[in-house]
């Protein structure tokens, strides 16, 4: 008789615990507005994609859906066309720059803000520590114009703090923004981008760390164990969750650029087009060339480079569960 009273007893805790109650009811409306926040800005505009298949035309008084829907016809993948519509050069360039790059910013952006979040949560002086992580912070709120600008004031033919400094010490200026000056520009890029994200990377890695259950250090201490020992046997093993999670991230925006890095920085100028043209500054470029309507092309660079960033995020994440199951996204 006491073997169906335990099974019966399960059964009722069971729908005890599937049945709604007030706390769930009050987490539903806590969790609500980010709910339709992401109804509204992150669903619902899906449905715009439908752009990147038709021939969008502005039907005079009517709205945006019923010029899509009944005065648009369908054009099949023509939109996508236009992103290999230039010459075989142009199009292998401009993947290769916006892949090669974003490789380069990956990598250094989960070794570089590791590394700076380490160096500062060892600081004795806090006071220091919170100085430090503010100045390396502040970059991130700063706009790609405003910075698009400091880099002309350096490096600008006539006036540029570079090339005065130059000329004082009687050596020949540089014309930086043209071909003389090409093979620098790669190292420009990379830096002014991990001199703008560093900090923001930063934060995540230092919270983090802030997170470690302190005994582990005190015992290591105890054991007789160096500031590196620690490091390398207790704050990075720590870490690794956090840092394969947010590679798998980054890896998911590999076909994504930074409009303003590219563009702001190197003014745009034709003699330098080899070194910045991304997918998206070449989309932009497209547009303000192009006398036709071009919302189908924008909507269709931006649906390929979705489609694109969740594939190899697929393929990171599996990669990484197949080598540590517990660290993997999903």
């Amino acid at each position: 008789m006491s073997r169906p009273s335990a099974v019966s007893a399960n059964l009722q805790s069971k729908k005890k615990k599937n049945r709604f109650t007030l706390d769930d009811l009050q987490l539903f409306f806590l969790s609500l507005p980010t709910l339709i926040w992401y109804i509204l800005f992150c669903y619902l505009p899906m449905f715009g994609l439908v752009i990147a298949f038709k021939k969008y035309k502005v039907a005079p008084g009517k709205g945006f859906i019923w010029s899509l829907i009944h005065n648009s016809p369908w054009s099949g993948l023509d939109n996508f066309k236009f992103l290999f519509s230039s010459n075989k050069a142009t199009t292998i360039n401009m993947f290769r720059n916006t892949v090669g790059y974003n490789i380069v910013f990956i990598i250094l952006g989960v070794v570089l803000p590791v590394a700076l979040a380490i160096m500062i949560s060892n600081l004795r002086s806090q006071r220091l520590a919170k100085v430090t992580q503010t100045a390396m912070f502040l970059p991130h709120f700063m706009s790609w114009v405003v910075v698009g600008y400091f880099v002309f004031s350096f490096l600008s033919t006539d006036n540029g703090l570079v090339n005065r400094t130059l000329m004082n010490l009687g050596m020949t200026p540089v014309k930086w923004y043209q071909k003389d000056a090409i093979g620098y520009w790669p190292f420009f890029l990379v830096f002014l981008h991990i001199w703008k994200t560093l900090g923001y990377s930063m934060v995540v890695y230092l919270a983090s760390i802030k997170g470690i259950d302190a005994s582990l250090y005190e015992a290591a201490v105890i054991d007789g164990a160096t500031k590196w020992q620690q490091t390398k046997f207790i704050t990075i093993p720590m870490l690794k969750n956090i840092m394969i999670i947010m590679f798998i991230m980054a890896v998911g925006k590999i076909f994504n650029s930074d409009f303003g890095l590219f563009y702001r920085t190197t003014r745009n100028s034709n003699s330098l087009t080899s070194v910045f043209l991304t997918l998206d500054v070449y989309v932009y470029n497209c547009i303000f060339n192009n006398s036709r309507p071009v919302y189908g092309y924008i909507s269709a660079a931006g649906f390929l480079q979705s489609a694109l960033g969740c594939m190899t995020m697929i393929v990171a994440n599996a990669i990484v569960r197949k080598v540590d199951n517990e660290s993997a996204l999903f």
